[in-house]
Parts: structure tokens; sequence; C-alpha cells
């Protein structure tokens, strides 16, 4: 494990498990929630409070996609559903490029030419995973780069489990929010309005949702009114989608900054689908900024 720490802010890495969060504490509060899910099993079964999303976020159907006239087949890498999830950085061991007290890089290849399982991504890249602490808050930066001689379609983000609380609140901004049929895969885009949003501060309550959101505005704010702060979460452009996942028996609740609508790879139809096309050489990058606003003195 890397620890950075600064002031009363302290974070834990993991770069040997998907370059995970293990914790992200300030003033021994935790911030974040590690969690084990069995369901991921390259994660072993180890609680981690956060982990990247790449070269995809969330799920492709039944990890089949056609790019370019031809088709892939991803290896099943989620236990309980059929479909492909997450891409394939949380299964990997990452590079420590260098770090400090407050600051980590970490990098990935991924190359199947060079022996890399191309069931897990069938094109070569580069990921740089960017962790910079500070006395109220983080910055996570995720750059990916296309190293193969073909373009390749790619989204990212990160995928942080937010402690709970009974009062706990969350606001944020969106064009609409994507229905999803039994099978977990988007259906229906919903405008963004009405009581069950989250446009105003409202609670969260025994609200269950596991939803992308389009459009999203790039911010969005959770509320701690009897633990006494705010964490705010502010993105660059490149993240245009939000998915957030609650459920009233669990004790996170994670918001995800991320670049693509789920599926978006078998979506091509929809223009705003937040996949990006890289050239051999092109890259994308990206940085999630999360602050705490202290509402005591």
């Amino acid at each position: 494990m890397i620890e950075l720490k600064l002031g009363e802010a302290h974070l834990g890495l993991l770069p040997a498990l998907g370059g995970s969060l293990a914790f992200w504490r300030l003033r021994g509060r935790d911030l974040l929630v590690p969690t084990a899910d069995p369901n991921l099993v390259a994660q072993k079964n180890t609680p981690v409070a956060g982990y990247p999303l790449l070269p995809f976020s969330n799920r492709i159907a039944n990890g089949a996609f056609s790019f370019e006239g031809i088709p892939y087949q991803l290896a099943h890498n989620f236990v309980s559903e059929p479909h492909a999830i997450h891409g394939n950085g949380w299964e990997r061991s990452w590079e420590v490029a260098q770090h400090d007290a407050a600051r980590a890089i970490l990098y990935l290849d991924h190359d199947p030419a060079k022996g890399d399982d191309a069931a897990q991504w069938p094109f070569a890249y580069r990921a740089v995973l960017s962790f910079v602490l500070h006395r109220e808050g983080l910055d996570v930066e995720i750059l990916l780069a296309n190293r193969d001689t073909r373009a390749q379609p790619v989204g990212m983000g990160f995928h942080p489990f937010f402690a709970r609380s009974d009062d706990m609140t969350l606001q944020f901004g969106a064009r609409g929010m994507w229905q999803n049929g039994p099978d977990m895969l988007p259906t229906t885009l919903q405008p963004y309005e009405g009581t069950e949003f989250f446009d105003k501060a409202k609670l969260v309550g025994a609200t269950r949702l596991d939803n992308c959101f389009a459009g999203w505005d790039g911010k969005a704010r959770l509320g701690y009114p009897s633990a006494g702060y705010d964490l705010t979460i502010e993105a660059d452009a490149a993240f245009s989608h939000l998915v957030v996942f609650t459920a009233p028996e669990k004790p996170f609740v994670a918001v995800e900054a991320v670049t693509n609508m789920n599926n978006a790879i078998n979506h091509p139809e929809i223009l705003e689908n937040g996949l990006h096309v890289l050239a051999p050489g092109e890259r994308i990058s990206g940085v999630i900024r999360y602050r705490i606003t202290e509402q005591r003195g």
C-alpha cells in the first residue's frame, strides 16, 4: 500500500489491486467506505474504497460488440451478470511511476500483442492515474492513450464508495436519466424532472438507483448535515455522464463521474453516447475534483 498524508488528510492506494483506493480519511473521518464485491473476482474479495473504470465504464451487453466491422467478444468478468463490466483496469496490477507525500502517479500498459489478455480488451492502451491529496480534498486525473496501430473506442471514469448516513443528501444537474431494462442495460432516456430526481438537494433515504444520467453538468454535492460537512464533486467536461448507485441496505452511495453511457459501444446511433474513438497515438484525459467543506467552525 502507498499512503499519502497532508495535514489531517490521509489516503491509501493499492496499485497492485487495480489501482484502487484503500481509504480516504480527513480528521479521522472515513469519507469513503471500503467495500468488497465478490462479483468482481479480480479484486479477490478485498475491500476497496474506489477504483478506475477504463477503457469503458459500466456494462457492455454480454461482453459483445462490433467496431469498424469486426466483432469482438470480451471475457465474462462479473459473476452475477452476463455482461462485461467496468473495463479491465480494476483487474490489473498498476506500476508506480512516482509518489511523494501528497501525490502518486500510477500507470498501466495493456497490449495483447505482448501477451496481455485480448479477451479483457482487444486493443493496446496506456492508462495513467494521478492522485493529488489536498488538505480538504482529492484530485483524480485519468489519462487514456491509444497505443495500438488501429483506432479504438474508449471511455473512462472513477467509482468511489461514499460513506452513507441517514440524513445524507444528494444534488446534481443532468439532461436525463437512462431507464434500465431487466438486464440492467439502458432502454429509454427519461427527462430529468420530477420529485424522484436530485436537481435540488434531496435526502437519499430509501431511494434505489443503479442508473446512468446523461448530459451531467459536471457538478454534484453530497450533504452530511449531522456530520457537519459537504462533499462536492467537480469534473472536467469529458465526464459528461454520471452513474449513481444507491440501495438503502448498503453502507455506501456510489456517485461515478464517467465519460460514456452504459453500453455506449453498442449504441452508435446515439450521438452523445460519450464514447471516444481514439486514432493511434491519440489520448483523452480529465480531472475529477473532490472537495470537503466543513459546516461547523
